[in-house]
């Protein structure tokens, strides 16, 4: 099991090396750079001042000095600074890093406790009225764009029946710590979290019924039956513990993806997270929060790549031979 891990961490390095030059070059190549966003702010700047604060930056540089710098300061932790919002990057997504993790979690947690419970029964009880109303949910959540979706739950819920807060992460004014905070901040995620949970359900629920219909055809399952075990400890015993691969191998990437924000979900219900200030970075050109959020993406990614290995190898021990 260690050397299978080590070997997995080992393959993530050059994975990282040709994920930084792609972050770096292709943010270069974008219009625009580190200043954009100070000029637009600031359009009555002199072109002296904005000459002297390219040199300062070193974005005169040669780009290969550019590229070692900017790694460098990734090194250290430093992802530069956000000429919009003035501030440090890494304070600036640090501020935003809590809405986003609750946000993920809330979601994770929806949509597990929705789609496995559903996958099994659609799978267990094939060609039935129940897996063909579960099968009629997953093929209308998987129509459904997220954006349109979000935006009906957000004139629904939000504007016209009045139950559910239509932005923010908690109103102003409550004391951190109480638990009218506590409750404040769960009645905003509430609306967000299940609009994000109703789309992202299909793909396990779809996953999870057809691995437990072709294991219940599968020869051990048959030669249990033959033994006379009885058919809730065939399917708890037998049926289910393999139909859940699938769900592991996603796992590391869910988890991973908890704190990798959620662009339309956050956008729309005005939700603080990493999501949305990504998308406001973009638009507002802020060069040094768009490059450090992207990197941090792609380094979830792998890492969500090398936790499904894990988790994988730990569920069925022949992965890790191969």
């Amino acid at each position: 099991m260690w050397k299978f891990t080590l070997r997995r961490i080992l393959i993530m390095i050059p994975q990282l090396f040709v994920l930084s030059v792609l972050v770096f070059f292709v943010a270069k190549a974008m219009p625009g750079d580190a200043l954009t966003g100070l000029i637009q702010n600031n359009p009555n700047l002199s072109p002296q001042v904005i000459a002297e604060q390219r040199e300062r930056m070193g974005l005169n540089d040669p780009v290969m000095v550019q590229y070692a710098r900017w790694v460098g300061n990734l090194f250290h932790g430093d992802l530069g600074i956000s000429y919009v919002h003035k501030v440090d990057v890494t304070y600036l997504i640090g501020s935003r890093l809590a809405n986003t993790f609750y946000l993920g979690v809330a979601i994770l947690i929806l949509t597990y406790i929705i789609s496995i419970p559903l996958g099994i029964l659609s799978g267990r009880y094939q060609n039935s009225l129940l897996d063909k109303t579960i099968t009629g949910y997953t093929y209308l959540s998987f129509a459904t764009p997220l954006f349109i979706f979000a935006l009906v739950v957000v004139f629904v819920f939000g504007f016209q029946l009045g139950w559910f807060p239509t932005s923010g992460s908690v109103d102003a004014g409550v004391q951190p710590g109480t638990w009218d905070y506590f409750m404040n901040r769960l009645h905003h995620l509430i609306l967000p979290a299940f609009a994000g949970a109703f789309v992202s359900t299909t793909a396990t629920i779809q996953y999870l019924r057809n691995e437990v219909i072709d294991t219940r055809l599968k020869d051990f399952v048959k030669t249990a039956r033959s033994k006379g075990v009885p058919e809730s400890k065939v399917y708890s015993r037998h049926i289910l513990r393999n139909s859940l691969l699938p769900i592991a191998a996603f796992l590391g990437y869910d988890l991973t993806a908890v704190l990798a924000g959620n662009l339309f979900i956050e956008s729309i219900f005005g939700y603080p997270g990493l999501g949305q200030l990504f998308l406001q970075s973009i638009t507002q050109r802020d060069f040094s929060v768009v490059t450090a959020l992207v990197m941090i993406s792609g380094l979830l990614a792998l890492i969500g790549t090398l936790l499904s290995d894990i988790i994988l190898s730990w569920v069925d021990p022949r992965i890790r031979i191969s």
